[in-house]
């Protein structure tokens, strides 16, 4: 007999998440493909369902094809950069496995993120399925409806886009945390040089508001660029209303800046390379994408 428990469903809960957050980008998706995925797991027939983690794999990765559809007509349309829902410090949820922290954070990170946007729906399946929660290729090909072989042709063609966006260094905690206060007195005292100097020479800088708040609305490389850029916004904006603190932001060091009260107007997410600088700067301000970010 089948087991539809809901014992059962939590078991692989984790897994289901973590397949739906990187596939789609948003929590607040990640979440409602969760609980229809419930819903169809309660309403499966007896005898549909052989093997549980194959039949979740299945419908949570269909669920996520599906809504890909609709969402890359609205994104064709999207206001400026376009970043993910950030994972704020809890993001242990969103874990494929036990993994080490290095290949969690690779598997989260902004720069894959943003990369796995410009695959196809199916591309993006099979290279996550496979490459990040080591499903083999037959279960894929159950999971997508191909042949294995098929399967191997579109991780290996998304393989090719994502090689460079995953960080090839991970930093520590408390080497993150120093960096993100350095690049906070840097920013707040109006120092260019120092502010340059944690910047690595081709830094990029990347900012969302979705067209719903202020935001620069194409990216930003260079050390000098990127620097000014910072320094001139903090200028002009209103800072005596905002509070901040060190987080770590998809598995990177990252700021969290919040009203007195308590809500979330700004996350930063630093990329940090292997000379201890700052390579990327990912900058959420979309209010739709930082609901779900508690303090």
């Amino acid at each position: 007999m089948q087991d539809t428990s809901d014992q059962a469903f939590e078991a692989a809960r984790g897994r289901l998440r973590g397949i739906a957050y990187r596939m789609l980008g948003s929590v607040a998706e990640a979440e409602d493909v969760l609980q229809d995925a419930w819903l169809r797991w309660h309403g499966a027939r007896d005898g549909e369902v052989d093997d549980t983690t194959a039949f979740l794999v299945k419908v949570v990765t269909n669920l996520c094809l599906d809504r890909l559809k609709s969402a890359r007509a609205r994104r064709e349309h999207y206001v400026g950069e376009w970043l993910p829902e950030p994972l704020v410090d809890d993001d242990s949820a969103y874990q494929p496995g036990p993994e080490a922290a290095c290949e969690f954070a690779h598997d989260l990170s902004f720069a894959l993120l943003r990369t796995l946007e410009a695959l196809s729906p199916l591309e993006r399946a099979a290279f996550l399925l496979h490459d990040v929660f080591d499903i083999d290729f037959n279960a894929v090909a159950v999971a997508l409806e191909r042949e294995p072989a098929a399967c191997r042709q579109l991780a290996a063609r998304a393989r090719q886009h994502v090689r460079d966006s995953r960080p090839r260094y991970v930093v520590a905690a408390q080497d993150g945390e120093r960096l993100a206060r350095a690049f906070v007195g840097a920013v707040m005292a109006g120092d260019l040089a120092g502010l340059t100097g944690l910047l690595a020479a081709d830094v990029g800088f990347y900012s969302d508001g979705g067209g719903k708040v202020a935001a620069v609305p194409y990216p930003l490389h260079g050390a000098d660029k990127v620097a000014r850029a910072l320094i001139g916004f903090t200028k002009s904006a209103a800072l005596d209303a905002v509070r901040g603190r060190y987080a770590r932001i998809n598995g990177m060091p990252g700021l969290l800046l919040t009203t007195v009260e308590g809500a979330v107007v700004q996350t930063f997410a630093f990329a940090v390379d292997d000379a201890g600088r700052i390579a990327a700067i990912y900058i959420q301000r979309n209010p739709d994408k930082l609901r779900h970010v508690g303090v």
